[in-house]
């Protein structure tokens, strides 16, 4: 008689992995709300997971600045960028992107210029297969997010500064700002600034790689301030009618009865207890 074959559990970093993108869909999606507080113990048993691989999930979403951990209260959903924010983010990316195409062309080899060709050919390829027709979520937008980034990432690195390289890094601007506007549509014209930055670094124009990336960030800083007042006017009915929404309203927390819904109540117990019985 032959013996059962043992299904073997999935290895400890893979299941980390997934639980990590699946809450980070989650959160990308905004189906746990911005602000909420997340509930640990639900969350592992809506992803039929124990407790342990969603904390290690929150700990990196930490670090991506997606979750925000309160001590003795847990995690919560960290806020959409506001204005502020948004605008101070796009600031910084201004100044050192443009110094870094310029600094990566100064240094560029065929190497660097295959590499974001490559990039460049999976972004297209990304968009090429979304349905126009089909509701656009994180999940369909997550390799050009990818890609977006390694991107950009090359450049900073090609630039040969370090610190330039993991200042970007650390940003995690494409995260948050994909958090904005991915389901509001991008694409086509991102692809087409990448070429053009990657034009004047194949062709060593130091300064045209330059101009080249200060303009993309311009145009995403123009094009993505539209977006986030589209996405904020989205927000509400798109977590509403999500068809995930009835399960993941459970991570958050039940409101509370009003004051006076509550005096009410309490008045109609009163009254039962103070009738006398027949």
């Amino acid at each position: 008689m032959k013996e059962r074959t043992r299904t073997r559990p999935l290895p400890r970093q893979i299941l980390s992995d997934s639980v990590y993108e699946a809450v980070k869909e989650l959160v990308m999606d905004q189906h746990i709300e911005p602000g909420a507080r997340v509930n640990i113990d639900q969350l592992a048993r809506d992803l039929r997971v124990s407790p342990t691989p969603v904390r290690e999930a929150l700990a990196r979403l930490e670090m991506d600045a997606l979750v925000i951990k309160e001590p003795l209260r847990g995690y919560s959903i960290a806020p959409i960028l506001d204005a502020a924010a948004f605008e101070q983010l796009y600031e910084v990316r201004g100044l050192i992107e443009p110094f870094a195409a310029r600094r990566a062309c100064e240094r560029a080899n065929r190497q660097l210029v295959t590499a974001l060709h490559r990039e460049i050919d999976a972004m297209q390829k990304t968009i090429d297969g979304l349905r126009p027709e089909k509701p656009r979520r994180y999940r369909d937008y997550r390799e050009f997010a990818w890609e977006d980034a390694r991107f950009h990432e090359a450049i900073a690195v090609a630039s040969g500064n370090e610190l330039l390289g993991e200042t970007l890094s650390r940003l995690r601007s494409h995260l948050h700002l994909y958090r904005l506007y991915y389901a509001t549509g991008i694409g086509p014209e991102t692809v087409a600034e990448h070429e053009a930055i990657v034009t004047a670094i194949a062709a060593h124009q130091p300064e045209a790689a330059a101009a080249a990336m200060a303009e993309h960030i311009k145009r995403k800083a123009g094009s993505d301030t539209r977006s986030n007042v589209r996405s904020r006017s989205l927000q509400t009915s798109s977590v509403l009618s999500s068809p995930l929404s009835s399960r993941v309203r459970r991570f958050l927390p039940r409101r509370r009865r009003s004051t006076s819904s509550a005096r009410r109540r309490l008045a109609t117990l009163r009254l039962r207890r103070a009738s006398p019985r027949r």
